[in-house]
């Protein structure tokens, strides 16, 4: 028996408060510059309900600064568009009428259209792909983790540089995160996910460590391993198959130092 298709599900992000971001950010700020009001609507005002765009735009050309209402069949992708990044809440809606999309490779995982039904919230942690509940555990825990770490390298300066060094060199020559991590992101459709908490994780690991007296060059360590453990978490799913690819994964998530993260299941 052949299987039944997946039914297609359509997410929309808004800010924290429930109103659509703009489709352009750089023609948002170029008109709020010259004082005019972005219009906007807001998700959470409309559950069950069908909404109709305020102001819409040629189609499909984003030729205002909120043009149509875009939508992701791939959540992972969501917080490309997003002008202030995490957090967001995360809608599915229902489009109606006409639909768009600018074709491309790129962007078959976009919708466009002028109306919509809001059919309800959803978790947001799916803006991050499929292990994004993992994945924001783990940047919750980065702030105790880089003071750990902080702690540690200052109680054994040389020691601790020598781990490091042995690990940051394997990073290095595997390319377990500028290629493993960075393609496969790309081809789950995780690609904007993966730019998200990756800047999350770096700023959530500078300030602890920060804060807790790091050193320049402590500091730039614990960074780069508060990035690849995030991106071990989110492609953990992803970087799986085989001997060498469980290595890889091992050294984003900290194999070779001395107090490796715990993997949330």
């Amino acid at each position: 028996m052949a299987r039944s298709a997946r039914p297609v599900v359509h997410y929309m992000a808004t800010r924290p408060d429930g109103t659509v971001p703009p489709t352009d950010n750089s023609l948002a700020r170029y008109y709020s510059g010259l004082g005019e009001t972005i219009p906007t609507v807001n998700l959470a005002d409309h559950i069950g309900q069908i909404v109709d765009h305020p102001s819409p735009g040629q189609k499909w050309y984003t030729d205002k600064p909120f043009s149509y209402f875009h939508m992701y069949t791939r959540p992972g992708e969501i917080l490309e568009r997003i002008e202030e990044g995490w957090p967001i809440r995360l809608w599915i809606v229902e489009p109606l009428g006409e639909t768009g999309n600018w074709g491309g490779d790129y962007y078959p995982y976009w919708l466009m259209s002028q109306q919509i039904r809001v059919v309800e919230e959803t978790d947001a942690w799916k803006a991050f792909g499929h292990r994004g509940a993992q994945t924001l555990a783990a940047i919750a825990q980065l702030p105790d983790l880089a003071r750990q770490w902080a702690t540690e390298w200052a109680g054994d300066p040389e020691g601790t540089r020598r781990t490091y060094a042995a690990w940051n060199e394997r990073v290095d020559d595997t390319h377990a995160l500028d290629w493993w991590a960075h393609y496969r992101a790309q081809y789950s459709r995780r690609e904007a996910g993966l730019k998200a908490a990756d800047q999350l994780a770096d700023t959530a690991a500078a300030q602890a460590a920060t804060d807790a007296g790091a050193d320049p060059e402590a500091l730039a360590a614990i960074r780069l391993r508060a990035r690849c453990l995030v991106a071990g978490q989110l492609m953990f799913d992803r970087i799986r198959n085989g001997e060498y690819e469980q290595s890889i994964r091992g050294l984003l998530l900290g194999a070779g130092l001395d107090t490796p993260a715990p993997v949330p299941a």
